[in-house]
């Protein structure tokens, strides 16, 4: 039979109310009595029950993460699993515990996010994309229910947002290339209604420009964050009249996919194509050649976002409502070629 508060406070000698308030915190509860009440607990290995806590505080020590459609292809790019691995760390040292849902279409998603926010299954919730015109952000500033979205929302400049300054990433990458004297430079992108896809792509285009350099639209190919995506591409791009000598690629797991047609063609990189990609996954350092990669500072994205949300769920101050994480340039073989 399990133990229960009833069993604490008669071993302590005092009333399951008592034992209660210590659970809660109070702030009325002396120091000698919460530590007496917490040994016996410990003693008798009891532990509270939390749905019961939750239905008398309305707090569920539970964090929801909505992850990006499809679900199935979300574990196939490490960027997910590792930025979850951030978000996990802080809630975990917080007491809080995580809760994942998604839908395969935007209905589906919509569903499951409601059901969540109405149920009051989590205190909150973290966005791991962004996306034009997404209801479920609406539906959670409609409820005024406490989020934080990973990315950056043109529509929506007063919710909490963790990010890069992903436009000034693809420029610095560009911006490489063009000082090892590449002047037809091509683009690999995200799915369009993605934020973080038009902002790397505008970043692109501002480093050309600058440079007087030509963005042509035969140079530039839109995809998914898979491997086949990038593999797909270079099917495009290498058979394209003046074709690129260098590619700006949105995901290095999609860079994967571009070394690996290039060589299939026949090509070598980087004397044939150079290539850079974003997130430095570890993979990128294991290649041959070694990918070129912007790291993003990807488990710091999810920490961050993981303390701001607990902050705002407890109802603490938030003064800076955008956090950007730095990000810095690593180049390697993919992108410097050495005769």
């Amino acid at each position: 039979m399990s133990v229960t508060i009833v069993d604490i406070a008669k071993k302590a000698g005092v009333s399951p109310s008592t034992v209660s308030r210590v659970l809660s915190g109070h702030p009325k509860i002396s120091p000698a009595t919460a530590r007496k009440v917490k040994e016996i607990m410990e003693e008798l290995n009891y532990h509270p029950n939390v749905m019961a806590k939750s239905l008398v505080s309305k707090v569920t020590s539970t964090i929801g993460i909505v992850l990006p459609r499809p679900a199935e292809e979300l574990f196939l790019n490490l960027f997910f699993s590792e930025v979850i691995r951030g978000v996990v760390t802080q809630a975990t040292r917080s007491g809080y515990d995580l809760m994942l849902t998604t839908g395969a279409t935007e209905r589906e998603e919509v569903e499951a996010v409601t059901r969540l926010v109405r149920g009051r299954r989590v205190d909150g919730l973290i966005l791991l994309y962004s996306r034009d015109r997404d209801p479920v952000i609406g539906l959670l500033k409609e409820n005024d229910f406490p989020f934080v979205l990973i990315g950056r929302n043109e529509e929506h400049d007063d919710i909490l947002t963790v990010d890069n300054n992903n436009v000034q990433a693809a420029y610095d990458v560009t911006r490489h290339f063009i000082s090892q004297g590449h002047a037809r430079i091509g683009f690999v992108s995200g799915p369009p209604d993605l934020t973080v896809s038009k902002d790397r792509l505008a970043g692109y285009r501002n480093a050309l420009k600058e440079a007087g350099l030509e963005a042509r639209a035969d140079w530039i190919v839109e995809g998914d964050f898979l491997q086949e995506s990038g593999y797909r591409a270079m099917s495009f791009i290498m058979n394209v009249p003046d074709r690129p000598t260098a590619l700006v690629v949105m995901d290095d797991v999609v860079a994967l996919g571009v070394l690996g047609g290039v060589t299939e063609l026949g090509y070598k990189v980087p004397q044939d194509l150079a290539i850079a990609g974003f997130n430095n996954i570890p993979m990128s350092e294991l290649t041959s050649p070694p990918i070129s990669s912007v790291d993003i500072g990807i488990y710091q994205l999810g920490y961050t976002a993981s303390q701001t949300l607990l902050r705002a769920v407890k109802g603490e101050p938030v003064h800076q409502h955008r956090h950007l994480i730095p990000h810095r340039f690593v180049p390697r073989e993919s992108s410097i070629y050495t005769p």
